[in-house]
């Protein structure tokens, strides 16, 4: 049934996103892939929050009792039915099995009973689509920052389609290495936003590795920077000294995102490419979101970042890369299932399984 769909271009084109990867319970309907007519975020943050990090258990409950109701009311608020879609798109993986599944279900169910094309659509792709919602003139090619907590990578986006990986992390993810230096520092979940607050109490003062600063291509290494924040702050507690977690906040901070920026514009600068975007958790940072700015004037080219709302996770990214494979003509049929682990190379190529 679905892969009948012409998938032409439509620039009036209404896709409804669905996201259930993690804690958030998300719906959203885009018009052509680039206007946000409704966004609904259901998140379980706040129960995750007293257990210091995300239960999957926990979260696929409350995808269950929230998805109905977060597509219902994204599809009232953009003043929709369910006839005027053209698409319905979801997130297939990576993320908790459970909560994909939850979201996956739904879909299909959705779009069977509606008779409209499913599309399937990986998170990481998700992430660097966000950028068409920050600028609607962007396009292909520029270089993407994905900075979140499973990923930390330098994309070259060559078209709607192509994309190359020129470096990834070798061992943590940026983001897992906030929650594990928030988690050192006794501070709340999640991490990531907890470490910044108190970063900017504190001084550049710790000394702290820069992680293959100028080595390694492309490449990030935090196992390196997480186990010495680790042994800074056991060192000082077990000597009964007093040392500022503020200052270890900031110092773990700078040394963590500064090689981030400094590698994405290397590789702009050698691809030829004038445009630099970044997506995922991490991109919500201040200081990184400050960083890219003040560095994107210096080298004379062009920054386009979404609003910390849509660095996180979100189904306007999913809408909007779903309006790309709605495009091409590339659909999902009913056998769709999730996948918790993609690897990072094949996210960014086309899955068979997934679209067909």
């Amino acid at each position: 049934m679905n892969g009948n769909h012409s998938g032409a271009f439509d620039g009036n084109a209404l896709i409804l996103g669905i996201e259930t990867s993690c804690d958030e319970t998300a719906a959203s309907v885009v018009a052509g892939g680039r206007e946000i007519l409704s966004d609904v975020i259901v998140s379980s943050a706040a129960e995750h929050a007293r257990f210091g990090g995300v239960v999957p258990e926990i979260a696929s409950r409350a995808h269950t009792d929230a998805v109905l109701d977060a597509v219902s009311r994204a599809l009232d608020t953009a003043g929709v039915g369910l006839k005027d879609l053209s698409a319905v798109a979801v997130t297939y993986g990576a993320g908790l099995l459970g909560a994909l599944l939850v979201g996956v279900s739904f879909a299909k169910a959705l779009a069977y009973a509606a008779e409209k094309p499913l599309v399937a659509v990986n998170h990481i792709r998700g992430h660097i689509a966000a950028a068409y919602l920050a600028d609607r003139a962007a396009e292909p090619p520029f270089m993407t920052l994905l900075a979140s907590g499973g990923h930390t990578a330098i994309i070259h986006v060559k078209s709607y389609e192509e994309h190359e990986v020129l470096g990834s992390t070798l061992d943590d993810a940026v983001g897992e290495a906030f929650d594990k230096t928030a988690r050192v520092l006794g501070l709340s979940y999640p991490g990531g936003p907890s470490v910044e607050k108190l970063a900017r109490e504190g001084e550049n003062s710790v000394p702290l590795p820069k992680m293959l600063k100028g080595a390694g291509g492309y490449d990030f290494s935090y196992s390196g920077l997480k186990t010495a924040v680790v042994n800074y702050v056991h060192a000082a507690e077990q000597r009964g000294g007093a040392y500022s977690k503020a200052d270890v906040a900031h110092s773990f901070q700078r040394a963590a995102l500064e090689v981030l920026a400094d590698k994405l514009f290397a590789a702009a600068k050698e691809r030829g490419v004038t445009t630099v975007t970044a997506g995922g958790g991490v991109a919500a940072n201040g200081y990184l979101r400050d960083l890219l700015g003040r560095r994107a004037e210096r080298e004379k080219m062009k920054l386009v970042l979404p609003e910390k709302r849509y660095c996180t996770d979100n189904a306007c990214m999913i809408a909007a890369e779903g309006y790309i494979l709605y495009r091409a003509g590339k659909f999902a049929d009913l056998t769709l299932n999730a996948k918790a682990s993609i690897p990072l190379k094949n996210a960014l190529a086309a899955d068979a399984n997934a679209r067909r």
